[in-house]
Protein backbone atom coordinates (compact mmCIF):
# COMPACT_ATOMS: atom_id res chain seq x y z
CA UNK A 1 0.00 0.00 0.00
CA UNK A 2 1.97 3.21 -1.42
CA UNK A 3 -0.62 6.19 0.04
CA UNK A 4 -1.24 6.17 4.22
CA UNK A 5 -3.68 4.16 5.52
CA UNK A 6 -7.04 5.35 5.11
CA UNK A 7 -9.47 4.73 8.00
CA UNK A 8 -12.74 5.39 8.88
CA UNK A 9 -14.36 5.56 12.15
CA UNK A 10 -18.17 4.71 13.36
CA UNK A 11 -18.43 5.40 17.36
CA UNK A 12 -20.79 6.81 19.29
CA UNK A 13 -18.62 8.45 21.66
CA UNK A 14 -17.88 11.81 20.75
CA UNK A 15 -14.35 11.68 23.04
CA UNK A 16 -13.24 7.65 21.17
CA UNK A 17 -13.66 8.76 17.77
CA UNK A 18 -11.01 11.93 18.90
CA UNK A 19 -8.70 9.87 20.58
CA UNK A 20 -8.22 7.44 18.30
CA UNK A 21 -8.02 10.07 15.56
CA UNK A 22 -4.73 11.55 17.28
CA UNK A 23 -3.53 8.04 17.60
CA UNK A 24 -3.73 6.99 14.40
CA UNK A 25 -2.76 10.21 12.80
CA UNK A 26 -0.20 11.56 15.04
CA UNK A 27 1.71 8.72 16.33
CA UNK A 28 0.43 5.69 12.98
CA UNK A 29 0.84 8.26 10.07
CA UNK A 30 -2.81 6.79 9.04
CA UNK A 31 -5.01 9.40 7.61
CA UNK A 32 -8.52 9.60 9.20
CA UNK A 33 -10.90 9.93 5.92
CA UNK A 34 -14.29 10.13 8.06
CA UNK A 35 -16.03 9.65 11.54
CA UNK A 36 -19.25 9.24 13.04
CA UNK A 37 -21.68 8.20 15.38
CA UNK A 38 -24.72 7.96 13.47
CA UNK A 39 -25.30 4.28 12.16
CA UNK A 40 -27.47 5.53 9.07
CA UNK A 41 -24.22 8.03 8.05
CA UNK A 42 -21.82 5.00 7.57
CA UNK A 43 -22.70 3.53 4.36
CA UNK A 44 -23.10 6.84 2.96
CA UNK A 45 -19.45 7.47 3.70
CA UNK A 46 -18.15 4.39 3.09
CA UNK A 47 -19.36 5.17 -0.86
CA UNK A 48 -18.15 8.93 -0.79
CA UNK A 49 -14.71 7.92 1.12
CA UNK A 50 -13.87 4.67 0.05
CA UNK A 51 -11.62 3.60 2.86
CA UNK A 52 -9.29 0.75 2.90
CA UNK A 53 -10.33 -0.15 6.39
CA UNK A 54 -13.07 0.75 9.05
CA UNK A 55 -12.81 0.79 12.66
CA UNK A 56 -16.22 0.02 13.81
CA UNK A 57 -17.66 -0.11 17.62
CA UNK A 58 -19.87 -3.27 18.74
CA UNK A 59 -21.71 -1.25 20.71
CA UNK A 60 -23.70 1.55 19.78
CA UNK A 61 -26.72 3.46 21.13
CA UNK A 62 -29.65 2.95 18.50
CA UNK A 63 -28.27 -0.33 17.15
CA UNK A 64 -24.55 -2.89 17.14
CA UNK A 65 -22.15 -2.80 15.16
CA UNK A 66 -23.28 -6.24 13.59
CA UNK A 67 -26.23 -4.83 12.24
CA UNK A 68 -24.15 -1.86 10.84
CA UNK A 69 -21.68 -4.90 9.00
CA UNK A 70 -25.30 -6.39 7.56
CA UNK A 71 -25.82 -2.90 6.31
CA UNK A 72 -22.74 -2.88 4.74
CA UNK A 73 -22.44 -5.83 2.89
CA UNK A 74 -26.25 -5.51 2.00
CA UNK A 75 -24.78 -1.91 0.28
CA UNK A 76 -22.24 -4.33 -1.89
CA UNK A 77 -19.36 -2.81 -0.55
CA UNK A 78 -16.55 -5.48 0.71
CA UNK A 79 -14.54 -3.28 3.39
CA UNK A 80 -12.62 -4.25 5.71
CA UNK A 81 -13.86 -4.04 8.75
CA UNK A 82 -12.16 -4.48 12.39
CA UNK A 83 -14.29 -4.18 15.64
CA UNK A 84 -13.11 -2.05 18.02
CA UNK A 85 -15.02 -2.85 21.63
CA UNK A 86 -14.92 -2.73 25.49
CA UNK A 87 -16.62 -6.73 25.24
CA UNK A 88 -14.55 -9.40 26.14
CA UNK A 89 -17.54 -11.77 25.67
CA UNK A 90 -17.28 -15.01 23.64
CA UNK A 91 -20.24 -14.85 22.12
CA UNK A 92 -20.02 -10.94 21.04
CA UNK A 93 -16.15 -12.63 19.55
CA UNK A 94 -18.03 -15.73 18.10
CA UNK A 95 -20.60 -13.85 16.06
CA UNK A 96 -18.05 -11.34 14.76
CA UNK A 97 -15.28 -13.49 13.40
CA UNK A 98 -18.58 -14.98 11.77
CA UNK A 99 -19.94 -12.13 9.79
CA UNK A 100 -16.64 -12.08 8.77
CA UNK A 101 -14.90 -9.21 10.33
CA UNK A 102 -10.83 -8.58 9.67
CA UNK A 103 -10.32 -8.19 13.56
CA UNK A 104 -11.91 -7.81 16.88
CA UNK A 105 -9.83 -5.24 19.18
CA UNK A 106 -10.26 -4.21 22.80
CA UNK A 107 -10.47 -0.54 23.78
CA UNK A 108 -8.22 -0.92 26.77
CA UNK A 109 -5.30 -2.48 24.85
CA UNK A 110 -1.83 -0.23 24.58
CA UNK A 111 -1.97 1.78 21.78
CA UNK A 112 0.85 0.84 20.33
CA UNK A 113 -1.13 -3.05 19.87
CA UNK A 114 -4.23 -1.01 18.62
CA UNK A 115 -2.04 0.36 15.91
CA UNK A 116 -0.26 -2.79 14.55
CA UNK A 117 -3.62 -4.62 14.55
CA UNK A 118 -4.81 -1.96 12.07
CA UNK A 119 -2.09 -2.14 10.12
CA UNK A 120 -1.68 -6.16 10.09
CA UNK A 121 -5.80 -6.24 9.20
CA UNK A 122 -5.29 -3.66 6.23
CA UNK A 123 -2.70 -5.84 4.83
CA UNK A 124 -5.32 -9.08 4.62
CA UNK A 125 -4.58 -10.09 7.94
CA UNK A 126 -7.06 -11.62 10.66
CA UNK A 127 -6.14 -10.01 14.41
CA UNK A 128 -7.67 -10.61 17.44
CA UNK A 129 -6.63 -8.90 20.70
CA UNK A 130 -4.32 -11.12 22.89
CA UNK A 131 -6.69 -11.39 25.53
CA UNK A 132 -9.23 -13.12 23.44
CA UNK A 133 -6.71 -15.72 22.76
CA UNK A 134 -7.82 -18.83 24.96
CA UNK A 135 -11.64 -17.66 23.72
CA UNK A 136 -10.49 -17.79 20.41
CA UNK A 137 -9.63 -21.07 20.83
CA UNK A 138 -12.40 -22.85 22.23
CA UNK A 139 -14.13 -21.39 19.34
CA UNK A 140 -11.80 -22.78 17.20
CA UNK A 141 -12.10 -26.10 18.70
CA UNK A 142 -16.31 -26.02 19.22
CA UNK A 143 -16.53 -25.05 15.52
CA UNK A 144 -18.58 -26.43 13.19
CA UNK A 145 -17.79 -30.22 12.57
CA UNK A 146 -21.26 -31.29 12.67
CA UNK A 147 -21.89 -29.09 10.09
CA UNK A 148 -19.39 -29.51 7.31
CA UNK A 149 -18.41 -33.23 6.54
CA UNK A 150 -15.12 -34.23 5.65
CA UNK A 151 -15.98 -36.05 2.41
CA UNK A 152 -17.28 -32.65 1.25
CA UNK A 153 -13.08 -31.21 0.20
CA UNK A 154 -13.48 -33.96 -2.69
CA UNK A 155 -16.21 -31.63 -4.05
CA UNK A 156 -13.86 -28.68 -4.60
CA UNK A 157 -11.24 -28.33 -7.77
CA UNK A 158 -7.40 -28.61 -7.32
CA UNK A 159 -7.34 -24.42 -7.46
CA UNK A 160 -10.10 -24.20 -4.82
CA UNK A 161 -8.41 -26.02 -2.21
CA UNK A 162 -5.00 -23.61 -3.11
CA UNK A 163 -7.33 -20.64 -2.43
CA UNK A 164 -8.82 -22.11 0.36
CA UNK A 165 -5.39 -22.65 1.98
CA UNK A 166 -4.34 -18.83 1.18
CA UNK A 167 -7.77 -17.79 2.97
CA UNK A 168 -6.77 -19.83 6.16
CA UNK A 169 -3.93 -18.18 6.23
CA UNK A 170 -6.04 -14.66 6.80
CA UNK A 171 -5.01 -13.55 3.53
CA UNK A 172 -7.38 -10.95 1.14
CA UNK A 173 -8.78 -11.67 -2.47
CA UNK A 174 -6.05 -9.14 -3.73
CA UNK A 175 -3.10 -10.74 -1.75
CA UNK A 176 -4.29 -14.46 -3.03
CA UNK A 177 -4.94 -13.35 -6.33
CA UNK A 178 -0.99 -11.68 -6.36
CA UNK A 179 0.34 -15.16 -5.13
CA UNK A 180 -1.57 -17.09 -7.64
CA UNK A 181 -0.92 -14.76 -10.82
CA UNK A 182 -5.03 -14.78 -11.51
CA UNK A 183 -7.52 -11.96 -11.23
CA UNK A 184 -9.18 -10.52 -8.02
CA UNK A 185 -12.73 -11.14 -9.55
CA UNK A 186 -11.52 -15.07 -10.01
CA UNK A 187 -10.55 -15.29 -6.37
CA UNK A 188 -13.70 -13.32 -5.34
CA UNK A 189 -15.70 -16.04 -7.94
CA UNK A 190 -13.36 -19.55 -6.08
CA UNK A 191 -14.36 -17.74 -2.95
CA UNK A 192 -17.96 -18.09 -3.22
CA UNK A 193 -17.84 -21.43 -5.35
CA UNK A 194 -15.86 -22.84 -1.78
CA UNK A 195 -18.63 -21.29 0.17
CA UNK A 196 -21.29 -22.48 -1.55
CA UNK A 197 -19.71 -26.36 -1.58
CA UNK A 198 -18.63 -26.19 1.86
CA UNK A 199 -21.79 -24.79 3.38
CA UNK A 200 -19.86 -21.72 5.16
CA UNK A 201 -20.70 -18.05 5.81
CA UNK A 202 -17.89 -16.56 6.34
CA UNK A 203 -13.99 -16.51 5.29
CA UNK A 204 -13.44 -17.02 9.48
CA UNK A 205 -15.55 -20.18 8.91
CA UNK A 206 -13.01 -21.05 5.84
CA UNK A 207 -10.29 -21.06 8.31
CA UNK A 208 -11.64 -22.98 10.98
CA UNK A 209 -12.91 -25.79 8.11
CA UNK A 210 -8.72 -25.66 6.88
CA UNK A 211 -7.69 -25.93 10.81
CA UNK A 212 -10.01 -28.76 11.21
CA UNK A 213 -10.10 -30.93 8.26
CA UNK A 214 -6.90 -29.77 6.82
CA UNK A 215 -8.12 -30.26 2.88
CA UNK A 216 -4.90 -30.56 1.43
CA UNK A 217 -0.87 -31.73 2.08
CA UNK A 218 -0.06 -27.84 2.32
CA UNK A 219 -3.21 -27.31 4.25
CA UNK A 220 -1.72 -28.91 7.29
CA UNK A 221 0.85 -26.13 7.18
CA UNK A 222 -2.04 -23.57 6.10
CA UNK A 223 -4.22 -24.61 9.65
CA UNK A 224 -1.53 -24.29 11.68
CA UNK A 225 -0.84 -20.82 10.24
CA UNK A 226 -4.62 -20.06 10.54
CA UNK A 227 -4.60 -20.41 14.39
CA UNK A 228 -1.93 -18.03 14.75
CA UNK A 229 -3.04 -15.72 12.65
CA UNK A 230 -6.32 -15.43 14.04
CA UNK A 231 -5.15 -15.39 17.55
CA UNK A 232 -3.40 -12.17 16.57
Amino acid sequence: MNHPLRVMLVDDHALCRSGLTELLEHRAGMTVVGATGDPLRVVPMLQQYQPDLLVLDLRLASTDGLSVLRQIRAAGLDTAVVMLTMSDSEDDLSAALRAGVRGYLLKDMEPEEIIDAIARAARGELVVASAMTLKLAQILQSGPKGSVKGDLVASLTEREREVLDHVARGQSNKVIAQALDISHNTVKLHVRHIMDKLNLRSRVEAAVFAFEYRSSPDGLKAAAEAGEKLRG
